[in-house]
């Protein structure tokens, strides 16, 4: 079976596969006030509502071919029901692939990462709801399922966006210069060494490939990921850990989106 391409309709038709994965995971809860364990303090209405606001942001930025930041939404689904956060959530998913698909992968626009394109956000958009797809499975006791091509794109998306991410940057000084940290998939190929304070205190620089690190994890792509983003702790019996497991937990507190 031949791979797929990451092209620009890719990223669009895996974002609407991953906003309507989150519509169902929603619409499942039995209780929208439930607390998502993944992120703390939030409920699964607070999560629905998060994600939906991401959505239509992205849109109104892309289908206005924004040159600057433009204000965060803050619409709420006029429903108090899984249900209705549900439909809420779906009904952002025609306009924000309208606005992607018109727009193609190189138009010009803002966006807070790298890129300045309407392809960043297409990319972007896939991940953000993968993400907040597990967390809402995750509320139901359900183990979230990422395929491996997506998990190892998220893991470079992540890795790429990490040093614009401005509630991240701030932390970034407290991890140790000179430390590094090695991702290893044991389902693919996919290996990453992340180093901190390597051009300067409180920078991070990352590659693909091999390279001996303070502190290595070892594990599937979606569960590498999963630890990435500080959803799954470097503990967890899918992953191994070597070396220096305080960096790890340190990269835990300080360094999750």
């Amino acid at each position: 079976m031949a791979e797929p391409v990451l092209d620009h309709e890719w990223f669009c038709t895996r974002a609407g596969a991953e906003i309507e994965a989150l519509a169902e995971a929603v619409g499942s809860a039995p209780d929208i006030a439930a607390e998502v364990p993944s992120c703390p303090g939030w409920t699964v209405a607070d999560l629905a509502g998060h994600t939906g606001n991401v959505h239509r942001w992205a849109t109104a930025i892309v289908a206005s071919r924004a040159a600057a930041r433009q204000p965060f939404p803050d619409a709420e689904s006029p429903w108090a029901s899984a249900d209705g956060w549900a439909l809420w959530l779906t009904a952002g998913l025609v306009p924000l692939l309208d606005a992607l698909r018109s727009a193609g992968p190189a138009t010009e626009v803002w966006t807070w990462g790298p890129g300045r394109t309407s392809g960043w956000w297409a990319r972007r958009m896939l991940h953000e709801t993968a993400i907040h797809r597990a967390d809402a499975q995750f509320a139901l006791g359900v183990a979230p399922v990422i395929d491996q091509v997506t998990a190892a794109d998220g893991i470079d998306e992540f890795l790429e966006n990490l040093p614009a991410a401005r509630r991240v940057t701030r932390q970034l000084a407290s991890l140790p210069a000179g430390s590094s940290v090695h991702l290893h998939a044991t389902d693919s190929e996919g290996e990453w060494v992340i180093r901190f304070g390597a051009d300067g205190p409180g920078t991070v620089a990352w590659a693909r490939g091999h390279e001996k690190a303070t502190a290595a994890v070892r594990g599937p792509a979606a569960d590498l990921l999963l630890f990435s983003y500080g959803r799954l702790p470097a503990t967890d019996p899918r992953l191994s850990v070597f070396g220096d497991e305080a960096l790890l937990e340190l990269w835990q507190q300080k360094l999750t989106l």
